[in-house]
């Protein structure tokens, strides 16, 4: 099969390398260069693996464009594989295609549609989440889909590991629907009506932790998913950090003093720091102060006094 490969994030380079085994990828679509830090460019790993492959890489400004759109189709693919791309594919790109477009999701849909499906979860709670593979259409994740493998999210799973997780799995489901679309044996199922969640894409604002606004748990699910983007700033002892690491003490309960002030050190314990929530306690177990390194919590605080 003839593929053009969309993607841009680190999800989709497990499902890249899936479709050049197997597949001829005439071309791999990823978003257009951008700065980084101290003047480097972003990371962009789907073009970088693109590169190594030799798969050539097209990075339009906007796929929507027609010009954009006139590119690929020119190509003559059979199917449009995409991943973690980061921008709207357009119907004429779907209807272009032998097979369509089929999306790699990150979430048991309709659960979690969006741009951030596993911080997402994380951030909910939730127990169990999966990978689904689906057939594109005009909505927002709201397609048909071919193949569904659920997994269960631990109590210390980051976005990170959750995510490479999913990627991998993601791979191998896309892999048998495209074999099964070959041999005229796939069936998509329409997602059912009920329980449709949305996960916008994460800004910085989601970052910003208020200690009096949550509970312990909540910092602890926000900590695990929203590094390393965008990251968790809090107030300690006087100053804005990042909080890096840190865990719930009490064996995973996050129980503490019901009087202590909110964003308050309760104490010190090893290299943490225990800090008081709007409901129990977060151990600090790593922060990073603006403008220096990381270090650990209780570093921090003797540096502080």
């Amino acid at each position: 099969m003839r593929i053009v490969f969309c993607g841009t994030a680190e999800f989709a380079v497990p499902s890249l390398r899936a479709c050049h085994e197997r597949h001829a990828v005439v071309a791999a679509v990823t978003q257009p260069d951008r700065p980084g830090s101290r003047g480097r460019p972003a990371p962009r790993p789907v073009a970088d693996v693109a590169r190594l492959l030799g798969i050539p890489v097209l990075q339009p400004r906007r796929i929507r464009r027609p010009e954009a759109v006139a590119e690929v189709l020119a190509l003559g693919a059979d199917a449009l594989v995409v991943a973690a791309y980061g921008q709207i594919i357009p119907e004429a790109l779907l209807a272009g295609h032998r097979f369509g477009g089929i999306n790699v999701h990150a979430s048991l849909l309709p659960r979690w549609r969006g741009a951030a499906p596993v911080a997402r979860a994380i951030l909910a709670g939730d127990r169990v989440t999966g990978v689904c593979i689906m057939r594109m259409d005009a909505g927002l994740d709201t397609g048909p889909v071919y193949a569904r493998r659920e997994l269960p999210i631990s109590d210390t799973a980051t976005a990170a590991a959750l995510g490479a997780e999913l990627a991998a799995a993601g791979a191998e489901e896309l892999i048998e629907v495209l074999a099964a679309l070959e041999g005229g044996m796939a069936h998509a199922v329409p997602q059912p009506a009920q329980g449709v969640t949305l996960a916008p894409r994460l800004t910085r604002e989601d970052g910003l932790l208020d200690w009096s606004a949550r509970s312990a748990v909540e910092v602890d699910r926000m900590v695990r998913a929203l590094n390393p983007w965008p990251g968790v700033t809090a107030p300690l002892a006087g100053l804005a950090v990042r909080l890096l690491a840190g865990g719930l003490p009490d064996g995973g309960r996050g129980q503490g003093p019901e009087r202590a002030t909110p964003g308050s050190v309760v104490r010190v314990a090893g290299e943490a720091a225990l800090v008081a929530a709007a409901a129990g306690l977060y151990s600090v177990a790593s922060v990073q102060p603006p403008g220096r390194r990381p270090m650990s919590a209780a570093a921090f605080l003797r540096g502080r006094r």
